[in-house]
Formats: C-alpha cells, structure tokens, sequence
C-alpha cells in the first residue's frame, strides 16, 4: 500500500455521511470491452443522510481535469431494492448529491463506461483505467479508502497489472484489498494476444506484458529486448534506488486502440502502433516512451511537486513545476535509451538538433516565458493545433529538456567531469530501495540539491530560462558540449519520425508551414514565408507550381527554387474560395543536425555513455 503521509492531517478534516475508513466493492465486467463499453457495480457503505458522490476529475499524472465524465452513462443508485434519485451539482460537473434514506447502510451503484472509439480498446485488446469505473464519497482522502475489485474479462483473454491477485477463476479475477490511490494506480492491460517478457531473473521482477491485435506483432527483435533489460539496469545506475516492489511495462500493440502514455508506481500504460518492433521510425518511438514513462516512477510518482500531490481527485492541481517532473523526465527518457543501446549516439544527437530548432523558430517564445505554458497547463493541454507555433503548447516538455542537458553540461565542465546530473538524481531520486512512497518537493529543494551537488546560483540560472521571455532556444548544453546545430537538406531522423506518427509533412524550418499529408495546413511561423504569402492553418494546398498536390511535388518545388528565382505558387483552398499565393523562398529544403565543434570536448558523448557493464 501506498503511504502518503504528507497528507494525513486531511483526514481529520472531512465530513460525510460515511465512516472514516471505507471499504468500495467494484465489480468490473470488461465482455463488452471490444465495443468500448466497461460494466461496473460497486457498493459502497453509507449512513442515513446527505450524501455526495465524487467521479474523479484530476488523474495523477495528466495534470489536467481530464476525467471523462462524459463517458459515464447509466448511473444509478439502490439501496434496500429501491432506487434512490441524484442530483449533479450545478458548479461541479463530477459531484453528485443524494439523500440516503433511513434504515440503509449499503449503497449499491452502476454505470457504464463508454468509451470513443480508438481511444482505450481495439476488438482485440483494451486498457482498464479504474478511475474511470468508480465514485467515491466527496472530501475523503484516497488513503482513508479500501478497495476490493473483481474483474470478468472476455472468454480467452489475458490480464496484466501491478494489482495483486488473491485468486482466479471462471468467474473472473479478485484482487487483494488495497488503498483507492493504489487502486488508480495500479491499471490493468486485457487481450486476446499476449505475451509476458521478463527483463530480470534474479532479485525485483521487472517484465514487459504485452498486448496486441495480432500474433505476429508480439514478436520483438533479439536486440529490442536486450535494450529493455539494459534501460532497467542502466536506471538503477542512475537513481541508485527503487520505489516499487516490482515492475510491469504494460503494453499495448494496436493501430486502433489509441495511443498512451501514462505513468504509475510500479507499472506504466505505454500505447503504440500494431507494427512498434518492426518498423524504423516507430522504433525509435518506443524506445522514447519506454524510457520516459519508466522515468517517471522515480520523477513524478516518488518525487512529485508539492502542488501536484494532491490527497484527492478533487482538488486542482498546480502546475508551476512540471519543468521538473515532465521536463527532466524528458531529458533522462533520452539518455536512457541512448545509454541501453535502444538509442544510436546519432538518434540521440537528432533529437536535440530537431529539439533546438523547434524552440528557436518558435514565434511565440517572444511574447511567453516558459513557465506559463506550465502554470497554464490546464489550458495548453487541449489547446488547439491550428497557431501552436505562436501560441506554445506543452513546451515545458521539450524545452525544458534543453536546460536539463544545459544543466548536467554545466556541471561536467565546472567540475572537470568529476560530477554531473547523474549525481542530482542520486541525490533526489534515490536514497534506500523503498516500495511505492510520495516525497513532495517544491522549488527550493531542487534548487537546493543542485547546490549540494555544485554550488552555483542554480535559482538565478533557472529564473532566467523559466520566467523570462527568451528569444532564442536555451542550446548552452549543445554548444558548449561540442556540437552546434546546423540545417542541411538531410531530413532529420526525428523530424521524420514525428512526422510518420502524426502524419504531417514538417517544413517549419525552410517555408515555414506544417501541413497534413493532404496538403491542409496544420500550423505556420508567423515570421516566415510560409504565413508572409497568404498561408495560414484551416486552408488546403491543391496544386503547386501547376501539378496537383503531393508532398513530394512540394519537396521537390522547394528544392528546385533554391537555384530558380521565380517564386513557388501555390493554389490554395480557404473554406469556399480558392486563392493563389506565391511564395518567394529560395533557401532549399532545411533540416536541423549537430555538427561537431572540434574545439571543445564533446560532454555529449559523455552524457550517453553506459553507466553499467
């Protein structure tokens, strides 16, 4: 069980109609899981009176009210063979109120959980998130609830989680009683094809349990798996600790099972295409989200700020320092796979070119700090695609990822590379080998470990990059690691891997413009050629230079203008007008890399080399 005793003083604080530790029966049935609907029952005990339900709306982890409420239907509530009338609160979308009438001490309650389609379930596999299948009583603390599941699954399916099991049979699965903040934690993976792969023999059990639409998607490549069982090793070398007992990769295989990417203590929901082990670019994909979310169960589930470590799923979140908890997961969730071998030194060198060129054409870096776009989090996160580069997004992620590497560069050179980031994470991360446990933090200690590690003015340096608007990418760390970033017509391996995943054509760094494979533009740069002929997001390119559209066609118009002085005309769709523009760009195809500087020591190659045998 879970301890979160930063917030047991909440426990004398609320008031309900029940009694201050309470035991939640859940009964799932997940038969109907390949047409997205999930059945639940639960029970919960009451006490005659006022009474309010709460569906839980701040899911740690996604840093956002994203509960979705909307996919809950079929509520009801019984007690003593009658149903008993609810009233959502008029404020709070996710609260329920209800009178328990006299004599009744069991509330039994359903619903169902429809999903949209490609979101959490294929026909073949599905995740089950449990806080998308209970209520609770209002104002009580996760810890002051106990929850006893039972899960039916589809004939012939199979299940993973971290939950433990006391026992299986016909009828389903029942798990042992835990905390309702384990419970959340602890999701499950159900499919017709599965497969469990170990990454240890000895000592804590680390496996990756596979899910997928088919058979021969399962079978992964010799040295896939010897990088899996490097990213456990190559993390313990990191941290020096666990904070899990075990570890599970759940992970699921479908191009229509929609995509994930969520962290918990002991396991992570991590959600690819059908084809993630055999090709390429969703390789390199995977190795990215496979490190990321394993990160995380030291970065942001042990250590998590103090703001974000709420005792509920009620109270807001704040999201000031996701720089840390996403940021440097983003910057460590590189390092790993470059470190275990899942990652080439180049793959990890693309990277933070493409890194660094994103957030140096970033037009709107000049009106924004980095900081806002975490504080903000609950409005960038559904933020629109259309004017994302003027109007930044999640950019606490990557470019957050950008100080981090400044930040462990720095350290190697100030200290001749006797220290680096490696030592902060020792220090923040680790300590003695733990089962799952929150350790809240706040500004001050990051600052004040980072100190402990190299005294510097860490809060003068991080002030700057975080709260000031800064019309240039922080690339300190790529530069004076020995590399500079440079654009060639060599399209960059991450620029292409992003664009196979979202099904875009990136010329943000030549004209400008991120468009659809259908020729739609997605995006622009206000300050380049692109948006200065006409372009803007919702309009659609029909033909260039004359022949219809096709993103080679493109390519090659853009290519060719580099020795041509005529312009590249673009006939251009904009709802139910159809419009010419031309486009005076003569700069070729520009794509971002990193040049070697042979002038200083290259700390790049030393942040990536393996700290294990």
């Amino acid at each position: 069980m879970k301890t979160k005793t930063f917030f047991v003083f909440v426990l004398l604080l609320f008031s309900t109609s029940v009694s201050a530790q309470t035991l939640i029966t859940v009964a799932v049935d997940a038969t109907d899981s390949s047409r997205n609907l999930l059945h639940t029952r639960l029970t919960i005990p009451v006490k005659p009176g006022p009474l309010t339900l709460f569906y839980p709306k701040w899911i740690p982890g996604e840093h956002t009210p994203t509960g979705p409420i909307n996919d809950m239907v079929d509520f009801k509530l019984m007690a003593g063979g009658q149903q008993i009338p609810w009233r959502r609160d008029d404020v709070e979308m996710f609260a329920f109120h209800c009178d328990i009438p006299a004599g009744v001490n069991l509330l039994n309650i359903s619903f169902d959980s429809a999903s949209q389609p490609e979101t959490t379930a294929s026909a073949k596999l599905a995740r089950i998130k449990w806080n998308r299948l209970l209520v609770y009583p209002e104002g009580m603390p996760s810890d002051a609830i106990s929850v006893r599941a039972t899960l039916k699954l589809p004939a012939g399916w199979a299940y993973s989680t971290a939950l433990p099991l006391v026992s299986e049979n016909k009828d389903g699965l029942q798990f042992k009683e835990v905390s309702l903040t384990e419970f959340v934690d602890s999701p499950a993976i159900i499919g017709a094809h599965y497969r469990r792969v170990p990454l240890t023999t000895t000592g804590v059990m680390h496996e990756v349990d596979i899910m997928a639409d088919t058979t021969p998607a399962l079978e992964m490549k010799t040295e896939t798996l010897a990088g899996l069982k490097k990213l456990v090793q190559e993390a313990y070398a990191l941290f020096g600790a666990r904070h899990y007992r075990s570890y599970k990769f759940l992970l699921t295989l479908s191009s229509h099972g929609g995509s994930e990417g969520l962290e918990h203590h002991e396991s992570s929901e991590d959600g690819v295409g059908e084809k993630a082990f055999s090709d390429e670019l969703e390789l390199l994909d995977f190795g990215d989200l496979m490190s990321h979310e394993y990160v995380h169960s030291w970065n942001g589930k042990y250590r998590r700020p103090v703001d974000l470590a709420t005792p509920d799923y009620e109270q807001p979140m704040k999201g000031d320092l996701l720089w840390v908890y996403e940021g440097l997961t983003e910057y460590l969730g590189r390092v790993l796979p470059s470190r275990s071998g899942l990652w080439s030194a180049e793959d990890f060198r693309e990277t933070f070119a493409e890194v660094a060129a994103e957030f140096e054409y970033q037009s709107g870096r000049s009106w924004r700090p980095l900081v806002d776009t975490a504080v903000a989090v609950q409005l960038t996160y559904p933020s629109p695609r259309a004017w994302m580069n003027y109007r930044r997004r999640v950019d606490y992620y990557d470019e957050s990822s950008l100080i981090w590497l400044d930040v462990d560069v720095l350290i190697r050179q100030r200290t001749n590379g006797r220290l680096s980031l490696d030592e902060f994470c020792r220090r923040f991360h680790g300590g003695q080998d733990t089962g799952p446990l929150l350790k809240p933090y706040t500004f001050d200690d990051v600052v004040n470990t980072l100190n402990e590690v190299m005294p510097f003015d860490w809060r003068a340096f991080l002030t700057e990059r975080l709260a000031r608007v800064n019309p240039h990418a922080p690339i300190d760390g790529i530069t004076s690691g020995g590399w500079k970033v440079v654009y060639t017509d060599k399209p960059n391996t991450q620029v292409r891997v992003q664009d196979h995943s979202r099904k875009s054509v990136d010329l943000m760094y030549s004209i400008g413009v991120l468009l659809k494979e259908d020729g739609s533009v997605l995006d622009v740069n206000p300050s380049l050629e692109g948006f200065k002929a006409g372009l803007a997001p919702g309009m659609k390119i029909l033909t260039v230079n004359g022949r219809t559209w096709a993103s080679e066609v493109l390519h090659d118009a853009i290519a060719k203008a580099k020795t041509d002085t005529a312009p590249i005309e673009l006939v251009v769709e904009n709802g139910s007008f159809v419009m010419t523009y031309r486009l005076n760009y003569h700069g070729g195809e520009r794509y971002p890399h990193l040049e070697r500087d042979p002038t200083k020591p290259d700390l790049l190659l030393d942040v990536i080399k393996p700290r294990t045998n």
